[in-house]
């Protein structure tokens, strides 16, 4: 297997990654296919390669709300190898792509001939936690503008691409809010030049203005992730211009 497109992967030592690769196996994970349900137990450890993966919560009254977006950065179901138990959040596929899954028994056993293995997976399963909890935040605090932006921006991050498949439907779905909040707010980024919307494709034109019109979730999601895999990237641009300016006039 050559290197796979996984940071976490890619940042364990030699031999973890040696011991871990008879068990991963080569998935294409479809669209909105559901890999695990809130309440059952973990089987099956995924690792993205170019499929993104959203773990939500779903609500009695049918509504579900995104708390979390995992890809390339890190791995599903990695907390039952470490302490089982049952899955907290429903994981869904965002975008379809390629992944490298795993038995969460093999992942087991790998993780106990290795303190390095076990130290990493709970630092993964640290910045998920602070995902959520910023999502929570986010939730409570920002506009649906700046809260649109930084969805957008993690998900181009996670894809790898500047082109997105969504519907303005499934965003506002993920985002907990009414399509009709996702409509004017994608019309006035379009206006502004930092993306173009086209039946359920979303194109992102302007990185740097879009980085710049972000809330701090976004920097603070990156920064944790940063600190995971023991890297620090710069953050581009000034973003308290452009949010300013979104937030404008606006109701959250």
């Amino acid at each position: 297997m050559a290197s796979p497109n996984n940071h976490l992967l890619n940042a364990l030592s030699v031999e973890d990654l040696a011991a871990l690769k008879p068990h991963l196996k080569p998935v294409f994970l479809e669209h909105q296919s559901l890999l695990c349900e809130a309440g059952e137990e973990i089987k099956t450890a995924y690792f993205p390669t170019g499929s993104v993966i959203s773990l939500v919560v779903a609500l009695t009254t049918g509504q579900i709300v995104e708390v979390a977006m995992v890809g390339k950065d890190g791995v599903i179901g990695a907390s039952a190898a470490l302490h089982g138990g049952v899955s907290a959040t429903r994981a869904i596929v965002q975008l379809a792509g390629p992944a490298l899954s795993c038995s969460v028994q093999h992942l087991r056993d790998v993780v106990r001939q290795s303190t390095n293995l076990q130290s990493r997976l709970s630092r993964q399963e640290q910045a998920i936690f602070a995902q959520a909890a910023q999502s929570t935040a986010c939730m409570a605090i920002h506009t649906i503008e700046t809260r649109l932006v930084r969805w957008l921006l993690r998900a181009r991050d996670l894809a790898g691409s500047d082109t997105l498949k969504f519907t303005q439907e499934y965003i506002a779905e993920m985002m907990g809010v009414r399509r009709t909040s996702v409509t004017p707010v994608a019309r006035t980024l379009q206006d502004a030049g930092m993306i173009r919307y086209s039946r359920g494709t979303i194109e992102i034109l302007d990185v740097e203005a879009m980085q710049n019109a972000a809330c701090e979730c976004y920097f603070s999601v990156k920064s944790h992730y940063d600190a995971l895999l023991g890297e620090v990237r710069p953050v581009a641009g000034n973003h308290s211009h452009s949010r300013r300016a979104l937030e404008n006039g606006s109701d959250r």
